[in-house]
């Protein structure tokens, strides 16, 4: 089986059962058997055999992934399963090259490595992809795709989605931090899918590597014919996280993705190139600016609390002022680092001239760029969008008074994917095991 003793492998089985219960499962009694390798179970019911055979099958088939781990949980994780203290240093570094530099997804192909080692390693952990479950592509070449991934305390298999969106130049994939949200926008598709849990480290950094994976963006992988990429470059060279859900609403699980995916001896992305878009959860863009440092966008839509009371509603708990100041105190803010403000243009509702002047007065003394955002609409929903007149006279007034001001082009419409748009049919979890489980609560973005 490898180098470890009978009582290693009884205590890691243990371990693993105990997860599989911790799932759902019935709480059975459990003992080691040592001597025999064995695992005993009080199987008296048949209901309680049924359910005993499904957690162990859960336990044995769910193995835990090593995508998402810093570099010292993975020396813990190899150490826990029998690998020598002085190798795991470079275990270590070896894992994180395959997985991150050549994007393998099978220790098959990491051929640097021992067979022995590959063998110990696949025994214990998982490095597969998740499920795609459709990819569609849009006429103007942006790609959405639905990801399923396992339960993990939400009932039933969860899906999201995420989209790439290639322009000349630069390639932005739009990430989703949650399945569903809790914010309810009231001009948000996504909104109006409730919460159904916090994505891993694992499942945020699963988007990206499939993204890579599908445009022939790692090492020794093709391009899809007819793709539309950029001409040269990474085919992903921007990470945006605007997809499903508020990221600062799963900090620790964000904060551990976009660490590994700046990392400059993995995918390698600058953090002047990854954004973390946030609807203003304001203690939470402190610790953003210090513990993560990528780039800030905030989701502004309207310039008084009245208004963004209706249209934002955590704006009741972090009002205009709060959310502003805490901008103002974002680390290394300068005109070659500026915050992004996003705008979307809302006919008669937040799109006027005294609007424009008053965003200015607004953001003044901040370093910031205002993406105005044409609205996208989507089934039942009762605001329209600006007339493009409109918008344009707005970009003129916020651009002559030195913001810049550029006017999203709407991409993915015609499979909503646009802004706003996304949404999965992932069930809500009951509101017992949401609370059980959960322990806390595109383009256009980054350096060209």
């Amino acid at each position: 089986m490898s180098s470890q003793g009978p009582s290693t492998v009884s205590a890691l089985l243990h371990v693993e059962v105990t997860r599989g219960l911790e799932r759902g499962m019935s709480p059975l009694p459990i003992r080691t058997l040592e001597n025999s390798m064995s695992v005993s179970l009080d199987l008296t019911h048949p209901v309680a055999r049924d359910k005993s055979r499904d957690a162990i099958r859960t336990a044995l088939v769910e193995k835990p992934s090593l995508i998402g781990l810093s570099r010292a949980e993975m020396g813990e994780a190899l150490v826990a399963i029998g690998v020598p203290e002085r190798q795991i240093k470079m275990r270590v570094a070896q894992l994180w090259h395959w997985l991150y530099v050549r994007g393998v997804s099978d220790f098959a192909d990491m051929l640097n490595i021992s067979r022995d080692m590959r063998e110990l390693l696949d025994r214990h952990f998982n490095i597969a992809r998740p499920e795609i479950v459709e990819e569609q592509i849009s006429n103007d070449g942006t790609r959405k795709w639905l990801f399923r991934f396992p339960p993990r305390g939400a009932g039933r298999p969860v899906e999201i989605e995420t989209v790439y969106i290639p322009e000349e130049g630069r390639g932005t994939l739009c990430i989703s931090s949650q399945v569903g949200c809790t914010l309810t926008c009231s001009f948000c598709h996504t909104g109006t899918q409730k919460l159904v849990r916090n994505l891993t480290a694992e499942e945020i950094l699963a988007q990206l590597l499939i993204a890579r994976d599908c445009l022939g963006d790692f090492p020794d992988r093709n391009t899809p014919d007819g793709a539309i990429v950029p001409a040269e470059g990474r085919k992903v060279s921007n990470i945006v996280m605007m997809g499903m859900g508020e990221p600062l609403y799963n900090f620790e699980n964000v904060k551990k993705a976009l660490l590994i995916a700046s990392d400059g001896d993995g995918l390698s992305l600058s953090k002047r190139r990854i954004t973390l878009s946030t609807s203003g959860v304001v203690p939470e863009i402190y610790r953003a600016g210090e513990e993560i440092g990528v780039m800030l966008a905030i989701s502004l839509h309207a310039v008084n609390d009245d208004l963004r009371d209706m249209l934002v509603p955590i704006n009741k708990k972090y009002p205009l002022k709060e959310l502003l100041d805490a901008c103002r105190a974002y680390p290394s803010l300068s005109n070659s680092k500026r915050i992004t403000f996003e705008y979307v243009m809302l006919k008669g509702v937040n799109d006027s001239l005294d609007d424009a002047k008053q965003l200015v007065k607004l953001l003044r003394g901040i370093p910031a760029k205002i993406n105005l955002i044409p609205f996208n609409p989507w089934p039942g929903v009762n605001y329209q969008c600006s007339d493009w007149e409109q918008i344009e006279k707005f970009a003129d007034y916020v651009n002559n008074a030195g913001y810049a001001s550029p006017i999203r082009t709407p991409r993915g419409r015609d499979i909503l994917a646009a802004c706003g748009q996304l949404k999965s049919e992932s069930e809500r979890m009951k509101k017992t095991d949401r609370l059980a489980f959960e322990a806390a609560m595109i383009a256009g973005h980054g350096e060209d």
